[in-house]
């Protein structure tokens, strides 16, 4: 394997390790559910993508095939995590989960009093 492919690897990995640790710390500290979710699901996707791409470039340069497990993991997780972390904040919205207290905007206010009223 080429010192330059093997770089290009480490680097995708560590950048994967990095954005997980982050996503980690984000979950625990951040204040409320929404940041926590946000933390939760745009950091961990995009460092198990970075993960993925990593082992898939491994597996291309040693074995010269690519991997149609890691190309359905990378699909996959990239359609679902964000749209399952998006529903999950709806749902917490609309059965009346309150925003952290400091210094954060309702933008939907006025349309989920409405919503939860009507119970859509």
């Amino acid at each position: 394997m080429n010192g330059a492919i093997e770089w290009i690897i480490a680097i995708c990995i560590l950048i994967g390790t990095f954005l997980s640790i982050v996503a980690a710390f984000g979950v625990i500290r951040l204040p409320d559910v929404y940041s926590r979710n946000h933390a939760a699901s745009k950091s961990t996707t995009l460092g198990v993508l970075f993960t993925l791409v990593g082992a898939l470039i491994f597996y291309y340069a040693e074995d010269g095939i690519i991997n149609a497990r890691l190309l359905l993991g990378i699909l996959f997780i990239f359609i679902t995590a964000p749209v399952a972390g998006h529903l999950i904040s709806r749902a917490a919205y609309n059965t009346g989960v309150k925003l952290a207290e400091r210094s954060v905007r309702d933008d939907l206010a006025k349309t989920g009093e409405k919503t939860r009223k009507d119970g859509l």
